[in-house]
């Protein structure tokens, strides 16, 4: 095995949530793998710019909730590269409280943004690969898909994370013959905006970081190298699968 394996050459990768965190980290690292990379949040960040103004990527502003836009940004991915290889379903959010008072406002948002609009966004990427024979998805779940999580009570995000993991499991069923793997990673507690604000919480923090083995949090460029592995031909016979990269966290 060669390591030239893990490069994408050549390849197109649409990210969404590709403006920060694993999703830029993830980006940045395709890029030096030799990926182009459509990244599509609501906004740009200056960070996620300095990438796509190198001419070799290009940035989509949609909210991936609306219907219409999964299959307009796998039409603008298309458009802008003339193929489509590799998605990387990475756009969430996370809301918490107790299960009897979460109101159906806050439970819609949780499922549409966490498993309804990555279900449609993999819909639409499907497509052009079926039309190729070939092609990648990585869905990002979560360790909380897995585990109640403490302190932090949040029934409605592990459940959407927990419905990732099992819809990752059966699109590779449906395509492992036609050229298309599905997989998934359950990140544990990364150092991202979407977290930043427990691990900022002494108490919160120690907490999760007492429950982690490794006795640390976790970067999104090391969940971006998971990501790339999992895109990567390195991977070639895996599909189905739900990598873990947590620091060992559920291990206990």
């Amino acid at each position: 095995m060669s390591l030239s394996q893990f490069r994408l050459d050549g390849k197109v990768a649409l990210i969404t949530g590709g403006n920060r965190g694993i999703g830029l980290a993830t980006a940045q690292l395709f890029a030096e793998a030799g990926a182009r990379c459509m990244l599509t949040a609501r906004s740009e960040t200056d960070d996620s710019r300095a990438l796509t103004e190198t001419g070799e990527h290009a940035f989509h502003a949609a909210d991936i909730t609306d219907p219409a836009a999964p299959d307009e940004l796998v039409e603008a991915t298309l458009k802008r590269f003339g193929r489509f290889d590799i998605l990387v379903n990475n756009a969430g959010v996370a809301d918490g409280g107790d299960f009897h008072d979460f109101d159906d406002a806050r439970l819609a948002r949780i499922m549409d943004t966490n498993l309804i609009a990555p279900f449609r966004v993999a819909r639409s990427a499907v497509r052009p690969m079926l039309a190729q024979s070939s092609g990648a998805i990585v869905n990002i779940g979560s360790i909380s898909g897995y585990v109640a999580n403490k302190p932090q009570l949040q029934v409605a995000y592990n459940s959407s994370k927990a419905a990732i993991h099992q819809m990752t499991s059966v699109m590779a069923f449906e395509y492992a013959a036609r050229g298309i793997r599905v997989n998934a990673l359950a990140p544990g507690y990364i150092r991202t905006r979407m977290a930043i604000d427990g691990m900022e919480d002494p108490d919160m923090s120690k907490v999760w970081a007492d429950n982690t083995p490794m006795g640390r949090f976790g970067t999104p460029e090391e969940m971006a190298n998971c990501v790339l592995f999992l895109a990567s031909d390195a991977a070639s016979f895996v599909t189905g699968a739900t990598l873990v990269a947590d620091g060992g966290y559920i291990t206990h």
